[in-house]
């Protein structure tokens, strides 16, 4: 491969990340209101952690099993295709919810689409890239992500200005979600050989390798310590961030994440990405350090900035090292197993970090994270030290 290809990325990645971005302008567009809806519920705010969990835990297993679907298809782009749209489909719903069971099923709904796509997704992903070029391509489809999020927000952000509810919002945020879907449409995905018919999917044909179990074991320690953001934006509170600056600190932290997960993921096809994923836990561990013993509002500012280093460092290389070292046959099956580690995680280390936050305050809180990440980091240069070959 000359090193101008190196730069190319082919049309199937360029469309995916296209479909991420417009996919995540009307997530995004909704998002921040879900609170807003439930307060005209009773029992909003419960019931909303009630429906953000399940819908959160439908979709970690579903990725699974469509990731092991999706190699016994001869293509994934219907799985693909199946999941974005069902998702722009349902979302705006939302704008006519009469009831939190009404906002439930609907919310499980888009998990739902957004289980079925993402592993296929991902491994299509792989499938597209040149060799010398996974890394940057996992990247560019993060950044890509990371870019909808932050303009998602300020789309919401404009039409509240503009004195529009937040119901018809709703209804607005399938305008980028057709767009997702037309960009989805593109894509020319060719048959892939020796695939056999669809089966039952309790089971896989190809199993795992044992380095890529173990190296994904390793991720499940860390994910335990890796606790939703909100704490960190409860942590801005306590730094004295007027309120009306979060969403804007929010987007910030968008931002980072979309510069850096385009450098880490051109890194990642130069360097080791073990170094590039330990990089990115160890910035993590100095950042929750760091939130820990802050005391200035600009403190705050300053490390969401730093810490879109740790998206940007870890995620690309994550997932190129997941393709490194996935047979070819079980490609899905191995990102499926890797959405489904790092999203089951999220509810033992939300988990984990209240009740260390409740109970020590949120200094324990962050040094125990800290403490995960660096354990974690350890454990991930042990591994690639010993592991029998390198890529």
């Amino acid at each position: 491969m000359s090193s101008g290809s190196a730069f190319r990325l082919p049309r199937t990645v360029i469309l995916l990340g296209v479909t991420s971005f417009f996919t995540d302008i009307g997530s995004e567009m909704i998002f921040p209101l879900l609170p807003i809806l439930f307060a005209d519920f009773a029992g909003g705010a419960a019931f909303l952690g009630i429906i953000e969990g399940a819908a959160d835990a439908l979709s970690s297993v579903l990725k699974l099993y469509s990731g092991r679907l999706a190699d016994r298809l001869p293509r994934r782009k219907p799985l693909v295709l199946a999941g974005y749209g069902l998702s722009t489909l349902v979302r705006p719903l939302m704008a006519v919810a009469a009831s939190p069971w009404h906002a439930l099923a609907i919310r499980l709904a888009d998990r739902t689409g957004k289980g079925i796509r993402s592993s296929p997704r991902d491994a299509l992903i792989a499938d597209a890239a040149e060799p010398g070029a996974v890394g940057r391509a996992f990247g560019f489809h993060r950044a890509m992500d990371h870019a909808g999020a932050v303009v998602g927000p300020l789309i919401a952000t404009l039409l509240l200005a503009m004195g529009l509810n937040v119901r018809p919002i709703f209804w607005i945020a399938i305008v980028p979600g057709v767009l997702a879907v037309v960009a989805l449409l593109l894509v020319n995905e060719a048959p892939r050989e020796n695939t056999e018919p669809a089966k039952p999917i309790a089971r896989s044909d190809a199993p795992l390798p044992r380095t890529l179990k173990s190296y994904l074991g390793i991720l499940a320690l860390f994910s335990i310590g890796n606790s939703s953001d909100v704490f960190l934006l409860l942590r801005a509170r306590d730094l004295r961030i007027p309120l009306v600056a979060i969403p804007a600190l929010w987007a910030l932290l968008h931002v980072s994440k979309l510069l850096w997960s385009t450098v880490g993921g051109i890194w990642s096809d130069r360097v080791p990405r073990v170094h590039l994923i330990v990089a990115g836990w160890l910035v993590y561990a100095a950042t929750y350090f760091a939130f820990g013993v802050a005391d200035q509002p600009w403190h705050g500012w300053a490390l969401f900035i730093v810490y879109g280093a740790f998206y940007g460092l870890s995620e690309p290389a994550e997932k190129a090292l997941v393709k490194d070292l996935a047979p070819e046959e079980a490609r899905g099956t191995a990102f499926g197993s890797y959405n489904f580690i790092v999203g089951m995680a999220s509810l033992p280390a939300g988990l984990l970090m209240g009740a260390l936050w409740s109970w020590g305050g949120h200094q324990v809180a962050l040094v125990v994270g800290a403490l995960i990440a660096l354990g974690s980091a350890f454990l991930l240069g042990v591994w690639e030290l010993t592991r029998p070959s390198r890529t």
